[in-house]
């Protein structure tokens, strides 16, 4: 069995899968409620909170699985990019694990980890294909040649997909992810109501800071009870600018590349409109799109483990 540990961001996880890829336990402790009060994730207060979740969620994950450590073959845990101190505690309960039971540790890359996401049974994806990542931290096109081969075509000049949903929220005055309550509200409102713009920059990389300005100028002289009218129709036709430039920067490079297969992972994918955007595209199931450790796992059965000690000195890593 391999043992996944992921603390990346706000989300402490633990999760148990067999080596050919069955998820047996998947847990998820949020820290949505903790950190909604701030409108966004504070670093400090996410490391502090994956401290004292580590423990009962790998503990929870196990139990869930109907196995014991002495049922683990390696550990596999979130080296980075993510919070610095919120990698730190994922990564010391990983080697303390380990090293405890002289098991080999597989470091991951989290977003490597979002594309092995597609990769657990029962619908595994084989590569290749092109794959579409957009999360709170990162927007990436990759040419996947491999479970550990892949090449970016494509990647964010500013904000990410989801950094700009959460920002987009705030400005509407909406609740904390707001990737969440912008896809809840824009089913109210009519997507047509903003010309929003799509920005449009050389080759396949994206940008969304220039939106994130045009609903900044839309919402900033609207009286409170103009805002509350209005605010459906903004959220959708915000949302509708974002799926426009994801997917239209996914269709030019099926062009570019002769890609058969799309494949979308990460936070963003579980957004509605996005997923009704792309049909016939291969989505992460929607419990695999935010950040989990079966994910981390399943990266953990392709890449090479360290083995017992080597990997006491590892460092985590908040960017690539």
């Amino acid at each position: 069995m391999i043992l996944g540990i992921e603390t990346s961001c706000d989300e402490t996880a633990a999760a148990v899968i067999t080596p050919d890829g069955h998820i047996l336990a998947s847990v998820v402790a949020s820290q949505d409620a903790l950190h909604a009060q701030y409108g966004g994730v504070v670093p400090e207060v996410a490391s502090r909170r994956h401290l004292e979740l580590v423990t009962p969620v790998i503990r929870e994950a196990l139990g869930d699985a109907g196995v014991t450590l002495d049922d683990v073959s390696k550990i596999a845990v979130t080296q980075g990019p993510g919070l610095i101190g919120a990698l730190l505690v994922g990564l010391a309960a990983a080697k303390a694990i380990a090293w405890s039971r002289r098991l080999p540790l597989v470091p991951v890359d989290h977003l490597e980890g979002h594309v092995a996401s597609l990769y657990l049974l029962p619908t595994a994806l084989e590569p290749p294909f092109l794959c579409l990542l957009a999360s709170g931290g990162h927007t990436l096109l990759l040419d996947v040649h491999g479970h550990t081969e892949q090449r970016v075509l494509g990647t964010t000049l500013d904000d990410a997909a989801g950094e700009a949903f959460d920002k987009g929220a705030r400005l509407l005055g909406l609740g904390y992810p707001g990737g969440r309550e912008i896809d809840r509200l824009a089913r109210e409102g009519d997507p047509a109501a903003y010309d929003f713009p799509v920005a449009r920059v050389p080759g396949l990389d994206f940008s969304f800071s220039g939106l994130k300005t045009a609903l900044l100028y839309a919402t900033r002289d609207l009286a409170p009870e103009e805002l509350a009218a209005r605010r459906a129709d903004l959220a959708a036709s915000y949302q509708r600018a974002i799926v426009r430039a994801l997917v239209g920067r996914v269709q030019e490079a099926v062009r570019q590349t002769g890609a058969a297969t799309i494949a979308v992972v990460g936070g963003v994918a579980a957004n509605s409109e996005l997923r009704d955007s792309l049909p016939g595209a291969a989505l992460a199931p929607l419990p695999l799109c935010t950040d989990n450790a079966a994910m981390i796992a399943s990266a953990g059965r392709f890449a090479a483990p360290v083995p017992y000690p080597g990997y006491l000195g590892l460092d985590a890593y908040a960017s690539r």
